[in-house]
């Protein structure tokens, strides 16, 4: 169940004048803590669900540790010499969805090496074209929540958010969030004393994060995607070279 906002969010959500309920939202946790233990990351990514879900969205969330995905770059890696592979049915769920968002906690500085497995499966799927020729995850937008006690919020959302641009999502404006504790060993986000629950700096963040991922969701789903105009890839390979001399035609 998602957790109680502030008085002034439950009444942005109340009376926001947007319609948000056709969207969808998939939170891929990345976690290195199996399911029941609890994972800290997601207690602030919960801060975010709630307000998408008090505007109707339909959020699912997805801890991918307790997934069996393969390793590899491929859409499916039991086509690869893999017995089991998890990954297709999460690919499928990212596919149905208008807003993907990574959940990771900080090690060594960097994003957990599950978020580093889960952006490579979603790069295995990103030559594949959605029905306007384009790549695949033109339409979605992407953002991410960091949490951990050491520095490194802002390099891991750095590497996270290029990631997903570089792939095809709409990343909008401050489209992360993060909170860090004390410089070594200490109380974790949701540990009694932490302050994180209650840190001001997290909790804006966390709600620009989440209504802009709303806001640039509603606008590309109004618009039918990103327009399929100069960016291809079925164009392209066609030989159509836009501003370039087709090389078919010199």
């Amino acid at each position: 169940m998602s957790p109680e906002l502030p008085a002034e969010q439950e009444r942005l959500c109340a009376e926001s004048p947007w319609d948000f309920s056709d969207l969808k939202a998939l939170y891929v946790n990345c976690t290195l803590k199996r399911s029941p233990e609890v994972s800290h990351t997601q207690g602030l990514a919960d801060r975010s669900i709630a307000i998408l879900e008090r505007n109707g969205v339909d959020v699912e969330v997805v801890r991918a540790v307790d997934l069996d995905i393969a390793t590899g770059v491929q859409p499916d890696m039991r086509e690869h010499g893999w017995e089991r592979d998890d990954w297709p049915e999460v690919f499928a769920k990212v596919l149905d969805a208008d807003i993907l968002v990574l959940l990771s906690p900080i090690w060594l500085g960097e994003k957990s090496s599950v978020c580093t497995k889960v952006i490579e499966r979603l790069y295995g799927g990103s030559h594949l074209l959605n029905e306007q020729g384009q790549y695949a995850y033109y339409g979605r937008v992407g953002g991410c929540i960091i949490t951990g006690n050491e520095d490194g919020a802002k390099h891991c959302a750095m590497n996270i958010l290029y990631s997903l641009q570089h792939l095809g999502f709409l990343i909008p404006p401050q489209a992360d969030s993060g909170w860090l504790g004390e410089a070594g060993p200490g109380p974790s986000y949701l540990d009694p004393g932490s302050g994180g629950p209650g840190n001001d700096f997290t909790n804006r963040n966390t709600a620009f994060l989440t209504w802009n991922l709303l806001h640039a969701a509603r606008m590309l789903k109004d618009a039918g995607g990103i327009p399929a105009y100069g960016n291809q890839r079925s164009a392209w390979d066609a030989g159509c070279r836009f501003d370039y001399p087709n090389p078919e035609y010199r």
